[in-house]
């Protein structure tokens, strides 16, 4: 199959980040985190969403597994802010260039401060969004850190019900 390039991957060709391109079918419109573990043959804790924030006028990444909800009170003490919110889906592309479930956390207009959830550091590879819906990157989650400048942080809220659409 033929890939197009997006940001996301020709920023680690450039970077030399080994990552393997997963691809999934989203004409289902399912293209929720667990609905992507699932359709891409990985568990939902190796399968990371990213999540844009804002406080202010300054914008926050943060990637957690997608069966996990953000903790906005973790969130706002990994940003060294007081109080953090999420960026209104509407407003995303504006500031990232990508779209609500093809959202990369490389590749974004601008390299925000970005923060992994702990659980991703001692596994071996991770699974992240490509910067395009349909498209799925899979590297080892410290060269994902390396890349986008990010601190691994606890930032799941651990008594979900197990699957954040967002």
């Amino acid at each position: 199959m033929q890939i197009t390039k997006t940001n996301a991957m020709r920023i680690l060709d450039v970077n030399k980040i080994p990552y393997e391109v997963l691809f999934y079918d989203n004409e289902d419109g399912k293209i929720h985190g667990t609905a992507v573990a699932e359709k891409i043959g990985r568990v939902p804790e190796a399968v990371f969403k990213t999540l844009v924030s804002h406080s202010g006028s300054n914008l926050y990444v943060f990637v957690i597994p997608v069966g996990e909800e953000l903790d906005l009170k973790k969130a706002a003490r990994a940003a060294g802010e007081k109080r953090i919110e999420m960026l209104p889906v509407k407003d995303l592309q504006k500031w990232t260039g990508y779209v609500r479930g093809g959202c990369s956390p490389v590749g974004m207009k601008k390299l925000y401060p970005t923060f992994i959830d702990s659980s991703a550091e001692p596994l071996d590879k991770i699974a992240v969004s490509a910067g395009k819906i349909g498209l799925q990157m899979e590297l080892a989650p410290v060269r994902l850190a390396d890349t986008i400048a990010a601190k691994f942080m606890e930032l799941a809220r651990h008594d979900s019900n197990g699957d954040n659409p967002l």
